[in-house]
């Protein structure tokens, strides 16, 4: 009954600060429309927040994996919540007004995606070992998405209201959200270090004189899955920040948009994740008995299917779509063109992606699950690659609807590694 008890206040802090992880990396895409403001910079430029968080995760993905190997899970989030603190002061700092500097704002961010990928390394893996693997481990890291999505749809819509009039906006007004990422890091920080948390048995490390043969990447599975998460940012990420973008853009910009107010769209765009949290906790309720394999499949073939149709719809068929004003709790209808609301739909399906591309990637790793969730991590950095290549097509292109060509691949690649890439033919490799 004492293990039961330990092993639920683990299951209840990775949840924690799966929430956490949500909530200060989705203060980067709302951030794009200041950094555009206050600095000038380009669609490219303007998501240099997503390029520094997420770049982090390619420097430091793999130390993250061998910090948990060394210290363990506990002391590895300790360290990371404390990188935390560090990032949200330097990103506010950049909007003082005797400073306002790009560069710091940018240094900000990276600091920032060190706690968030070193974050992800304990969490997943932990919440995937703690349900014992397979369908249950999948089912508990569904549940943790689905507070993972609650903190997304906050910060959507506390940056939306705080931001406001798009033409105008700068660091200074976003402080107040600034403020409450960083007292969810001094108080996640506080708990985490007075629980016991009960962490799974490392692997012993058995010396020997000659070197291991094989590793995470002999497997092929896993390799595949690493690209699948890398392209799968690109979904997650790139649909709700260009619709953001397309919303508020002016009409007369080089890549034009519909120049609606920053606050209405910030209200519309946290529908998507909205719909992300709803879907999470629907996959969290079947998980146990779906696998991971049938749900990536059917996800990804229904955001390519909505993915398509919201780039070519007639973009002068309109649609009401919701929204809430949280400040009256009103509902808010708004006419958007119709691939909007399919672009919002989006969120339902990539709800499960991250969760069942991870257990499918490390399923049958054994001995080297803990340096695989690093190398996992690692790969997250694909937002910034995929966030800047469809600004890149965008601009080339002067149309955001056909920037989602992006988001069209990402989609079929994943149905593939779903279909065909996620099945192990390693079985040969010794894992104990």
């Amino acid at each position: 009954m004492s293990q039961q008890k330990k092993q639920w206040g683990a299951i209840i802090i990775m949840i924690a600060l799966f929430a956490m992880i949500a909530f200060v990396t989705n203060l980067c895409s709302p951030m794009a429309i200041i950094v555009k403001n206050q600095f000038g910079a380009s669609d490219i430029l303007a998501q240099v927040g997503n390029y520094g968080n997420f770049i982090a995760y390619l420097v430091m993905g793999i130390p993250s994996g061998m910090l948990i190997k060394k210290f363990g899970y506990k002391k590895t989030a300790l360290l990371a919540l404390l990188v935390g603190i560090v990032g949200i002061l330097v990103q506010w700092m950049s909007g003082w007004n005797d400073i306002q500097s790009f560069g710091v704002y940018l240094v900000g961010a990276f600091i920032s995606g060190f706690c968030m990928c070193m974050l992800n390394t304990v969490v997943n893996p932990m919440l995937n070992s703690l349900g014992g693997g397979g369908n249950k481990g999948n089912q508990l890291i569904q549940i943790g998405g689905v507070f993972n999505s609650s903190a997304a749809v906050a910060v959507y819509i506390i940056m939306g209201a705080l931001i406001g009039d798009a033409a105008k906006a700068r660091i200074a007004d976003v402080t107040p959200a600034l403020f409450i990422a960083l007292a969810i890091f001094i108080i996640g920080f506080l708990v985490i270090l007075f629980s016991k948390i009960e962490e799974p048995v490392q692997p012993s490390v058995v010396k020997s004189s000659s070197k291991d043969k094989y590793s995470a990447f002999s497997f092929r599975h896993f390799n595949l899955g690493i690209l699948a998460i890398f392209l799968y940012m690109g979904i997650e990420v790139g649909t709700p920040t260009y619709i953001l973008l397309y919303l508020t853009t002016s009409p007369d910009a080089a890549t034009p948009g519909l120049g609606m107010d920053a606050t209405v769209v910030g209200q519309i765009v946290a529908v998507y994740w909205l719909l992300m949290l709803v879907g999470r906790f629907v996959g969290g309720a079947i998980a146990d008995k779906i696998s991971s394999r049938t749900m990536i499949t059917t996800v990804s073939i229904a955001s390519f299917i909505l993915v398509a149709f919201g780039m070519f719809a007639p973009t002068d068929m309109m649609v009401s779509v919701p929204g809430i004003d949280w400040a009256s709790l009103n509902m808010i209808w708004v006419e958007v063109p119709m691939g909007i609301f399919s672009f919002l739909l989006v969120g339902l399906c990539t709800s499960v992606m991250w969760g069942g591309i991870f257990n499918l990637a490390v399923e049958g790793l054994g001995k080297y699950t803990s340096i695989a969730s690093g190398a996992f991590m690692t790969m997250v950095f694909g937002c910034a690659v995929m966030v800047a290549t469809q600004a890149w097509v965008a601009g080339v292109t002067g149309s955001y609807l056909i920037s989602y060509s992006v988001v069209l691949f990402c989609a079929a690649y994943i149905f593939f590694y779903a279909v065909i890439g996620s099945k192990n033919v390693n079985k040969d490799i010794p894992v104990e």
